[in-house]
């Protein structure tokens, strides 16, 4: 099989099912590993962002107006079917003005995405002092919250795009 010769979508759900029997075969314990990076990738050309350097602390893209963006992504499976998102660490500091939340299906493809601003996530975060971090679960309540954006469309039509 020629990878090189593999549409973006193909690569992942090919990784999807190299995940489940790395899991089956008890070599791995998580589905989740390559979710943050898409998640970010999306997201950054849906919305025209610039993504920051890796070492930028406490976002990871930028917009024309300068404003920052925090990008989570999650991946619930059939063997993990929570909608927490990674650690959101220094919140107190106002690091970004926006996180977009993505909310993949088990086979990469999205299911939902948002654009939550900074003062509905300090509302929705909880602080848990064994992880010294806001926790944020994009339950579909978050999707009603006022200020809430639903960026699902955006995010698709790129998902899309990679496939054609």
């Amino acid at each position: 099989m020629e990878l090189k010769s593999l549409k973006t979508h193909q690569l992942l759900v090919l990784f999807s099912g190299v995940l489940d029997e790395l899991r089956r075969r008890e070599t791995i314990r998580s589905t989740n590993n390559p979710v943050a990076d898409y998640a970010e990738s999306l997201v950054s050309r849906a919305l025209s962002l610039t993504l920051a350097p890796k070492s930028s602390t406490g976002y990871d893209a930028i917009d024309a107006l300068g404003q920052r963006y925090e990008i989570k992504g999650r991946r619930p499976t059939r063997q993990n079917s929570s909608r927490q998102l990674s650690a959101i660490r220094g919140l107190e500091a106002k690091h970004f003005s926006f996180l977009a939340g993505v909310l993949f299906n088990g086979d990469f493809s999205v299911h939902r995405a948002c654009l939550i601003p900074y003062e509905a996530v300090k509302q929705l975060a909880i602080y848990r002092p064994h992880v010294n971090a806001w926790i944020l679960h994009l339950r579909d309540s978050v999707w009603s919250v006022p200020g809430v954006q639903d960026i699902t469309d955006p995010i698709l039509q790129v998902q899309l795009a990679d496939r054609a």
